[in-house]
């Protein structure tokens, strides 16, 4: 029962993310206001808010105008279930929990916003870093991070902002303080390995060049969820393999 609870109130979660990433989007104010078409600009009632049910009745139309709803909407509510049900597993019921919970959707924000328009947003990225130093704060988690930010620094600097942009350092320090060492390995290497498969992937069926732009922050972010539930698992996994 705390695990469908838990999931409800991620589809919940999932809704209210996808109405803080459009105000973010067009600069409208996060506390204000009722939730409306993006397309007729009519106000949405409440059934026209059930995460997942709202859309699927209304096959993915506005019920107003007939314009096609984005099925970022239902997806970014499903996933957000998915998110905390799995933060819920990770650290229980307890204090943790209200962090994994903030954490998580800050990272859900990240990972959809630098998609869409290729940047991580600064209030954002610094608001879950002030959550993370005040709930996570450990010496081996800032020395991961200032370790994670340096390599990314670097990588900014000889590529002259090319390969990887300033939003990807401060990404790379929040990743840091959430997973210490050596999940901050775990996460950059999975960032960096399936972010290497899918820009092959995208330049053999012609959807990039070598010149393209790729946003790596949806990298980073699910290098970063897979490293906090899965990262110890990964390591010792991997370790076996190297010291026998």
């Amino acid at each position: 029962m705390p695990y469908f609870f838990f999931f409800l109130l991620g589809l919940a979660a999932g809704s209210f993310l996808n109405c803080l990433i459009y105000r973010l989007e067009t600069g409208g104010n996060f506390l204000k206001g009722r939730s409306f078409c993006p397309h007729c600009k009519h106000t949405l009632n409440w059934q026209d808010l059930i995460p997942i049910l709202s859309f699927v009745f209304l096959r993915g139309r506005c019920r107003y105008c007939q314009k096609k709803i984005s099925i970022q909407y239902p997806l970014l509510e499903l996933f957000t279930g998915m998110i905390f049900v799995l933060v819920l597993w990770h650290f229980g019921l307890g204090f943790g929990l209200i962090f994994g919970f903030f954490i998580s959707s800050l990272l859900i924000i990240i990972f959809v916003y630098d998609l869409k328009h290729y940047i991580i947003p600064d209030s954002i990225v610094f608001t879950a870093i002030i959550i993370a130093a005040i709930f996570n704060f450990k010496l081996l988690n800032f020395a991961s991070a200032l370790g994670a930010a340096g390599f990314f620094l670097i990588i900014v600097l000889v590529s002259r902002g090319k390969w990887m942009g300033v939003g990807d350092i401060k990404l790379a320090f929040l990743m840091g303080l959430m997973l210490g060492f050596p999940g901050i390995l775990v996460a950059l290497f999975l960032a960096f390995s399936v972010g290497a498969i899918i820009g092959t992937g995208l330049m053999i069926f012609g959807k990039k060049t070598i010149k393209s732009e790729v946003p790596f922050g949806p990298f980073l972010v699910g290098g970063t969820f897979i490293a906090l539930f899965w990262g110890e698992a990964i390591a010792q996994w991997y370790l076996q393999f190297t010291l026998f």
